[in-house]
């Protein structure tokens, strides 16, 4: 299979998905519309510290050291159309999928937006401590180092685990079916960022990343 047949296979398949969400949005567009008003505060609040942090996020990565190598851009833009689907899916309460998986409780509405500025604030840390090493994309930077101090004493990716920890805080502030489901395709987006930078780190540091690997986790909680 040649490049350009693959790279048309993708945008044909893009192109169904867009159309089928295009398809039900414009057929339930009043449906939307009435529950879009019903969002309560809590997740309201919710959503406007994830568009805050994006904010910050995107004028943080304007300080960073240009790329030695890099995924593929094809790899790249697929992690951001399928997170973003997913970010919109959880903050929205999309019409089928409003069935709650949690009681409606202030106590955990309190609990999700206290797990999703803890993770703000841990991902702003992790980012800051690694300065210019950093990209939104997997890569390694010219004069790339291997960081093993602040939270990268124990965590290889103490930024994963902030952003995660946001967007698990806002599913509990939503509790609703729809959260839970872009919680999983957000996870499982991140596990697949995750092994690619650990196959570039390998190749890059090799030893020096196979003893860091063998006395840090991957993640908080020590999952992987």
């Amino acid at each position: 299979m040649t490049r350009t047949f693959k790279a048309l296979l993708r945008m044909l398949i893009l192109g169904a998905v867009g159309g089928i969400i295009g398809g039900s949005l414009a057929a339930n567009r009043r449906q939307i519309a009435h529950t879009l008003f019903q969002i309560p505060p809590a997740m309201l609040a919710a959503i406007a510290l994830i568009c805050l942090f994006s904010i910050y996020w995107d004028a943080a990565a304007k300080n960073t050291a240009p790329a030695q190598s890099s995924e593929s851009p094809w790899s790249r833009r697929f992690h951001l159309i399928v997170l973003n689907l997913s970010v919109l899916l959880l903050i929205l309460p999309i019409p089928g999928l409003t069935r709650r998986f949690l009681p409606t409780r202030p106590i955990l509405e309190a609990l999700g937006l206290a797990i999703e500025i803890a993770g703000i604030a841990f991902a702003i840390w992790a980012r800051r401590h690694l300065g210019a090493n950093w990209s939104g994309e997997v890569r390694i930077a010219t004069g790339h180092q291997l960081v093993r101090t602040g939270p990268y004493q124990y965590l290889r990716h103490p930024i994963y685990t902030g952003v995660l920890a946001m967007y698990l805080g806002a599913m509990l502030v939503s509790g609703q079916l729809h959260a839970l489901i872009a919680m999983a395709v957000i996870a499982l987006a991140y596990l697949r960022k995750l092994r690619l930078e650990e196959k570039i780190l390998s190749q890059n540091f090799g030893p020096a990343f196979d003893d860091y690997r063998r006395h840090s986790w991957a993640l908080l909680p020590p999952l992987l």
